[in-house]
């Protein structure tokens, strides 16, 4: 049987339109899944959209199923969630997450899907590659009990960084941004939000996710004595001014980057990319994650959504696809155990 996909491109800086293609027979080990939802990740897929990739870091930074290569034409996206049409009889009617594309039919892998867990529903799973990263820094930072903890930058990471540490006995956990609009994730999680020149200082360890200098410069401020600055924001070609100078190496600082292309080190020799997921996924059945999903628009309209979600003024976190759904489709079973399989991750 002919199956043909239609799949978003980015053709050049700031432009992307839909292309069709033929999709191959799945193989025995693949599965066919008609797309439901894909998520805009704003923060790296502005990057992309923009032309802004180093040619340096092109390969790391290559997302599992992406055609083609940054600059253009390339076929990029890492928040798919859909429902599996052929494959293995314990997955059709499925519904499941996979780092693919934006694509309404795709084959992969059978051990590239993951079953989205009872209790979360198909919207909310777009972010679990956005819970997967944060896990992972929250891995690295590493809090102990009665620390105090900042997040410098309430955007998509540090928004789920700060939410996933609400539960944590903290002795003092702050939500650093500027942006008053950033009021309903605080009050979802009953996080303090806090203006930079308002936040308190000598924290443990300070977690920075705000993708700008003045973030960064924030951050370092921040952090007491010894502490650490997690580095979770991705600058793509920018070459940001860190202030070193003053009391930095007085103070004795640290600043460690934050990448989910690998698992934390402290949880490494323990822990795969898998259990990673896994993880972001059962804890997305707290439906307060759903402040996170701040628009949404029809797949038809994505070359447009997309120039407007990525472009400057945009204050959205998640803007969630929602593609077209036939009423041949296989209805979603009611219960399943998640399901996870080797993959590879940029």
């Amino acid at each position: 049987m002919s199956v043909v996909g239609t799949a978003f491109w980015v053709t050049g800086c700031g432009h992307g339109e839909l292309r069709q293609q033929p999709l191959p027979e799945p193989d025995p080990d693949e599965v066919l899944v008609r797309t439901r939802h894909t998520g805009i990740s704003r923060g790296t897929e502005s990057t992309v959209f923009a032309g802004r990739v180093p040619p340096a870091v092109a390969d790391q930074m290559r997302a599992p199923h992406q055609e083609g290569d940054f600059g253009g034409p390339v076929k990029y996206g890492y928040l798919n969630v859909g429902v599996v049409e052929r494959g293995a009889a314990g997955l059709v009617g499925r519904t499941v997450f996979s780092l693919a594309p934006h694509q309404d039919l795709l084959v992969l892998p059978t051990a590239d899907v993951h079953v989205v867990p009872d209790g979360v529903p198909a919207r909310r799973a777009v972010l679990a590659g956005t819970i997967e990263t944060a896990v992972n820094g929250v891995w690295e930072a590493g809090p102990r009990l009665g620390d105090r903890v900042a997040v410098v930058g309430g955007g998509m990471i540090g928004g789920a960084v700060a939410a996933l540490l609400a539960d944590f006995p903290l002795g003092r956990l702050q939500l650093i941004d500027p942006d008053p609009g950033r009021r309903g994730l605080a009050d979802a999680f009953g996080l303090d939000l806090l203006a930079p020149a308002s936040a308190a200082g000598d924290c443990d360890v300070v977690i920075h996710a705000s993708g700008t200098e003045e973030g960064l410069a924030t951050a370092l401020d921040l952090a007491g004595n010894d502490a650490e600055v997690i580095e979770m924001s991705w600058f793509g070609t920018r070459s940001p001014r860190v202030p070193l100078g003053a009391a930095f190496h007085a103070r004795r600082l640290q600043v460690r980057a934050s990448q989910v292309g690998e698992v934390a080190l402290a949880r490494r020799a323990r822990r795969s990319r898998d259990d990673r997921l896994d993880l972001a996924l059962r804890l997305l059945t707290d439906d307060r994650f759903d402040v996170f999903l701040t628009g949404s628009s029809p797949f038809a309209d994505l070359p447009t959504t997309m120039a407007r979600v990525t472009g400057p003024g945009s204050t959205e976190m998640c803007h969630v696809v929602d593609y077209p759904v036939p009423h041949n489709t296989v209805p979603d079973q009611p219960r399943s155990e998640p399901r996870v399989g080797p993959r590879t991750r940029s």
